[in-house]
């Protein structure tokens, strides 16, 4: 786990009704299973299907859903539930962590069949994954007249704090720095113990800024988020985003609950034979094969974090 999240974390610096089954997505006869397959359970253990968890998330405000990026049962879960919320509750909003507030206007044009997906693909710089994992999620919400929050930073602007610290963001021109939260969450808390736990290199002052780096994720979904219900407060929002951020109200959903705490956030996080949640953690679980291993070979795995590093070194900061 520490060596998925610290190679994320060099990357940037240098219709769907309920299965029949309440634990699994495809039931059948057969006993085996496949990385689309996955069991949810409440925060007490009680099997949910699909269904029931939306019934169970009602009353939150914000639904906060991890995942492990590009993992099969992962998105499969959320194209479903996506699908469960609406139809319990047509005022619902899909926040994505996967597009940044300075292409929202490109995917409102998309939404309202302005531009083809290409363009959207190409212009709003939508993730490699984007074909497999995302779209089953844009075109529900396009479908069915659901808004779509571009929720997270520019990875340049991450990336820049991550070099320079929070203080490269007041170099920012004043529209860029609109594509930031107006404040960072940098005090010592548990989410920012549990990151400098993960990290196993780097001094203290690099891990600040690999911190400041990470919260600016977390505090802008946060704000975007906060925002947003500020103008539509009768709507529900889901929010998608990387497991490391929403898994026990440490992340992001600490920051949404600083800005404003009347609230009601709900996490659903997935889980596996290999990675589990602290005892009496809030969360919704979702339990699924793990990810097949990256690496086997310490060199390899250092190896492909260097070469990620020169690929970013020619990024320019003001």
């Amino acid at each position: 786990m520490k060596s998925l999240i610290c190679l994320g974390v060099a990357s940037l610096l240098i219709g769907c009704a309920s299965p029949p089954s309440a634990n699994n997505t495809l039931a059948s006869t057969s006993t085996a299973t496949t990385m689309y397959n996955y069991t949810i359970a409440s925060p007490q253990g009680e099997p949910l299907s699909v269904v029931q968890l939306a019934q169970a998330l009602r009353d939150a405000d914000i639904i906060l859903v991890g995942e492990w990026h590009s993992h099969p049962a992962a998105h499969l879960l959320q194209a479903q539930l996506l699908a469960a919320l609406y139809q319990q509750n047509p005022k619902i909003t899909l926040s994505m962590e996967q597009f940044t507030r300075d292409k929202q206007l490109i995917l409102n044009d998309y939404l309202a069949g302005n531009i083809g997906e290409k363009t959207l693909i190409k212009e709003a710089n939508a993730w490699p994954n984007y074909d497999s994992d995302y779209r089953p999620l844009v075109e529900f919400a396009k479908q069915n007249n659901v808004d779509v929050i571009a929720a997270n930073a520019p990875k340049s602007i991450v990336r820049c704090v991550g070099r320079q610290g929070p203080e490269y963001l007041n170099k920012l021109p004043p529209n860029e720095r609109l594509w930031a939260a107006r404040s960072l969450t940098l005090a010592t808390d548990a989410y920012q113990q549990t990151f400098i736990a993960s990290m196993h290199h780097g001094d203290e002052a690099q891990t600040k800024r690999q911190f400041a780096a990470q919260t600016t994720w977390d505090d802008t979904m946060a704000e975007s988020m906060v925002d947003y219900l500020k103008q539509h407060p009768q709507q529900q929002i889901i929010h998608i985003a990387g497991r490391f951020h929403t898994a026990e109200g440490l992340g992001t959903a600490s920051r949404i609950q600083a800005r404003n705490p009347k609230l009601k956030i709900m996490m659903v996080t997935p889980i596996s034979n290999q990675v589990t949640l602290h005892a009496n953690a809030p969360d919704f679980t979702v339990k699924m094969q793990p990810l097949p291993q990256r690496y086997v070979q310490k060199d390899k795995m250092m190896a492909a974090m260097t070469a990620m590093g020169k690929r970013n070194s020619d990024l320019k900061c003001y």
